[in-house]
């Protein structure tokens, strides 16, 4: 366990020093979005596609993990809504979407697939990979066709679910990570070998995606933070408990348990499942929330102080959960 923690105590010292720095004012909140750009379209890209290129074609089409991992998506999704639905002033479905997309939608871009690697090798690289694509077309695209129902009666609601869903699969296409990650495995399936100088220009990139990243999760929660403060209205502190401890519970609990429940069963049913790849998708599952569910929130109009929450406190809360999870499924 003491291992697990040495390992994993430098991400979340460099979360809480991007935290620090912005509620300090230390770096301007106006230089985040500069930091997400730095990220999205260099880093984490030139990152995906060397561990997309570096590995086996076979390990990125894994039937079985994209059939778990689905199933226990779906399954985190549904319950986030019935848990926050089920009280007798339910609120709207914009706000209930969103919570369920935080409860089911794991940081492994900025977050997961930098810690996994460093916990468990380049081959966790793989079964990470596909959450990400999976999450980024499927999971995202069922929560903001759901943030729509509210819509349904009107003269255009059900086109406007359907809206939402395309525009989700527009996002997703658009989506610099997921290209990199097809071109990643393109490569490994051609087994195309870059010029040098190109190829240590992605290296040096892939490499200052992690610290990067990682600083800047912490710099995103200070500033969702700061914000959410300054709103004119915010709820009392019962209802905010109410409204973010069943998603924090969903996420880091409920999540895991589906996804390591869904690939024990697999794998007695003789599906291909091996333990690493197993292992991947539970500690996947136990990451945090991911950070870009706040964005997408303030873009939809939902509840983004709630969501702002919900990440913060997932966040700090795996600083503890997530070695007990490690050790568990040693």
């Amino acid at each position: 366990m003491l291992a697990i923690f040495f390992v994993t105590f430098p991400f979340f010292a460099l979360i809480a020093a991007g935290y620090a720095a912005a509620r300090l004012r230390l770096l301007p909140l106006e230089a985040i979005p500069g930091l997400n750009l730095f990220l999205l379209y260099f880093a984490l890209p030139c990152m995906l596609f060397r561990f997309g290129a570096n590995t086996p074609i076979a390990q990125l089409l894994d039937g079985t993990a994209v059939l778990v991992w689905c199933l226990a998506a779906l399954g985190a999704v549904g319950i986030a809504v019935w848990l926050t639905r089920r009280g007798p002033q339910p609120p709207n479905w914009n706000d209930t979407a969103f919570g369920a997309l935080v409860a089911a939608f794991p940081n492994t871009g900025f977050m997961g697939v930098p810690l996994l690697v460093a916990l468990l090798g380049a081959s966790a690289a793989a079964p990470v990979i596909l959450t990400m694509l999976i999450d980024m077309v499927l999971t995202s695209s069922l929560c903001l066709a759901l943030s729509r129902l509210d819509e349904r009666h009107g003269a255009t609601g059900g086109r406007a679910v359907w809206l939402a869903a395309r525009k989700a699969l527009q996002g997703a296409a658009m989506n610099p990570l997921g290209w990199s990650i097809l071109l990643g495995a393109l490569a490994s399936a051609m087994q195309w070998k870059l010029w040098g100088p190109l190829d240590r220009t992605i290296g040096m990139l892939g490499d200052a995606a992690s610290p990067a990243a990682l600083f800047t999760i912490g710099a995103v929660l200070a500033r969702s933070t700061l914000l959410a403060r300054a709103a004119p209205q915010r709820p009392s502190r019962r209802a905010a408990l109410r409204g973010v401890l069943p998603v924090v519970a969903v996420k880091l609990l409920v999540h895991p348990l589906l996804v390591a429940g869904l690939g024990w069963a697999a794998m007695r049913a003789g599906l291909p499942l091996p333990p690493g790849a197993w292992a991947v998708l539970v500690l996947a599952a136990a990451l945090p929330s991911a950070s870009n569910v706040s964005l997408l929130a303030e873009r939809f109009g939902a509840d983004n102080g709630r969501i702002a929450r919900i990440i913060l406190w997932t966040t700090v809360a795996t600083f503890f959960s997530f070695p007990l999870v490690a050790g568990w499924v040693g």
